[in-house]
């Protein structure tokens, strides 16, 4: 995402990402992080949190008030509700890609053959 962020602000474009891994996004020269302590794949919040959600954005947004040069790094006021450990990361049905994949893992597994596309994998 930090060099998608370069590219855009080499085009005159600021921009500002939301980011859970903000050190390491800053060595590859993010532009401007808003820094967020949730868990991976939950940027904004919850799923159905819809007020955090809203929350979360804004702050973000926020952030081109705040960071008139590349490299500056905000960190949002949001911590998340439970121990990672105990969040629920899963939906109980999975996405169509994530039950191809899986379907050609246990194909893999099993030694069957080839995909419908004709690749092997």
């Amino acid at each position: 995402m930090g060099l998608v962020a370069r590219l855009v602000e080499t085009a005159g474009i600021a921009t500002v990402t939301l980011n859970m891994i903000w050190t390491y996004q800053r060595l590859v020269g993010m532009p401007r992080v808003a820094a967020i302590e949730h868990p991976f794949g939950r940027p904004f919040g919850d799923v159905g949190d819809a007020v955090t959600q809203r929350a979360v954005l804004q702050r973000a947004l926020e952030l081109y008030e705040l960071a008139h040069a590349p490299g500056t790094v905000v960190h949002l006021p949001f911590r998340w509700h439970e121990d990672p450990k105990a969040t629920d990361w899963h939906p109980p049905v999975p996405s169509p890609v994530v039950a191809w994949f899986k379907e050609q893992m246990r194909r893999q597994l099993k030694g069957g053959g080839r995909s419908k596309t004709g690749d092997s994998g």
